[in-house]
């Protein structure tokens, strides 16, 4: 990465920012949800944009969880001393668009810097999530990724499966399944369930999760993840527990040590969590794109991201901003956002990233790393399958947990799970709508 850094040094020569003289640095605070070997990476960032200007100062500063982080957030905006950048996770897009006086959108932040900017350069799957109506970019995408399937190659073998040939379809996963069940294995398991098995299986089976474009379209949006072929899904996995094809792993990623122990051998995940299997799984892996169900039309069509962007607080001054601005010119350059990428598993923000890792022959020694790119790139997003933008989400994931699980002890079908996630979701909608009219 030597050559990259010298070019990265050229650049911020080139934007104007010194790397020589000395100053009176300007304090950009940069509060974040990195935890771990994650939050010493976001250090490393800083400190490497540091010692290559001497105008701007980033300090970086862990705040706990994305709720943690966003709350701290908001708390400090009301007490009128927020910090310049604060990272929030993706079902917070509509909460924080809503804080009025709270946020400076970035598009405004790098058309006021006069630094080249180019929405352009971004992969269109990622930005969709955090811009307007007519293109414009709200905050700035940083750790972004989507779910894929995980499956345990050793496991294939001693089933008598190909390897090199994961299932495709979800028919195929039971059939999978039920010949890896026959050798000691349980079929398969999911992180995120919610996130997965009913927000992405939306997008990547083209059928809305939400009326209004997802939210996008309004405030007056309305949760429709009660459909026929939501609930035929829901259902099966449920009535799949009973063959020990499917097993619930629990809330969030809390399974996935599941999918590492070699219990479960196949496992959707997000695609962040390809780091971390390389590191626990003392098997070979695979990767490949979500199953779906073969009779729904329009299947597949692409996946969307989870993870979390930057968004600019109010409050600072014109040359703070500039220095959020090269920051972010920072972040975004190619070596900085491969390097992201290769590191942790996120996906890279930039179409430059993307081609510099695939130049640097990572993609041929570790495939499995371009498999989410591929699926979130499979086909241009629709109304159904850019993103999702629904105001108190965070506790409507909540409602979805528990009745989920309801349905997975068998206290309920998944029509009645659903109904009433849909029907609790939606008063959390119309509480939310009257509060931002």
């Amino acid at each position: 990465m030597k050559k990259y850094r010298f070019l990265l040094v050229v650049a911020l020569f080139i934007l104007g920012v010194s790397v020589t003289s000395a100053q009176a640095l300007t304090e950009i605070n940069w509060w974040h949800a990195h935890g771990g070997r994650l939050g010493e990476k976001v250090s490393a960032i800083a400190g490497d944009f540091n010692k290559l200007q001497n105008k701007y100062r980033v300090v970086a500063t862990y705040k706990g969880n994305y709720a943690d982080t966003m709350t701290a957030g908001i708390a400090a905006f009301r007490s009128k001393n927020p910090p310049h950048i604060l990272q929030v996770f993706e079902v917070g897009t509509a909460t924080m668009m809503a804080a009025k006086g709270a946020i400076k959108p970035v598009y405004e932040v790098m058309g006021e810097s006069g630094l080249p900017f180019d929405p352009n350069a971004y992969l269109p799957t990622v930005t969709s999530y955090y811009t307007t109506p007519e293109g414009k970019m709200l905050s700035m995408p940083f750790n972004s990724s989507t779910p894929i399937l995980y499956f345990n190659k050793e496991a294939f073998k001693k089933a008598g499966l190909d390897p090199n040939k994961p299932p495709r379809t979800w028919p195929e996963v039971a059939d999978y399944a039920r010949k890896l069940v026959k050798v000691g294995y349980t079929g398969f398991s999911t992180a995120w369930i919610s996130w997965i098995h009913l927000e992405n299986f939306s997008a990547w089976h083209n059928v809305p999760f939400g009326t209004k474009a997802n939210g996008f379209g309004g405030l007056d949006t309305e949760f429709v993840f009660n459909s026929p072929l939501h609930v035929k899904h829901i259902q099966q996995l449920a009535d799949w527990q009973k063959e020990k094809i499917f097993i619930y792993g629990g809330r969030r990623n809390l399974g996935n040590a599941k999918f590492s122990s070699g219990e479960v051998a196949m496992y959707t995940e997000s695609s962040a969590g390809y780091a971390g299997f390389k590191k626990t799984c003392k098997f070979d892996f695979g990767t490949s794109m979500l199953p779906y169900w073969p009779d729904a039309p329009g299947a597949p069509q692409n996946t969307i991201i989870g993870g979390a962007s930057l968004w600019v607080m109010t409050g600072h001054t014109p040359d703070e901003y500039r220095g959020v601005a090269t920051f972010f010119t920072y972040l975004s350059s190619p070596a900085v956002q491969a390097d992201w990428h290769q590191f942790t598993g996120y996906l890279p923000i930039t179409t430059d990233a993307y081609y510099l890792t695939k130049g640097q022959g990572v993609y041929e020694k570790k495939p499995g790393m371009e498999t989410a790119l591929k699926q979130m790139t499979l086909h241009k997003p629709t109304e159904n399958s850019k993103g999702l933008r629904f105001g108190n989400f965070v506790q409507e994931r909540s409602i979805i947990y528990g009745e989920l699980e309801a349905i997975f002890a068998g206290k309920k079908t998944a029509q009645q799970g659903l109904d009433a996630a849909v029907k609790a979701g939606n008063k959390l909608l119309r509480k939310f709508e009257k509060a931002n009219k």
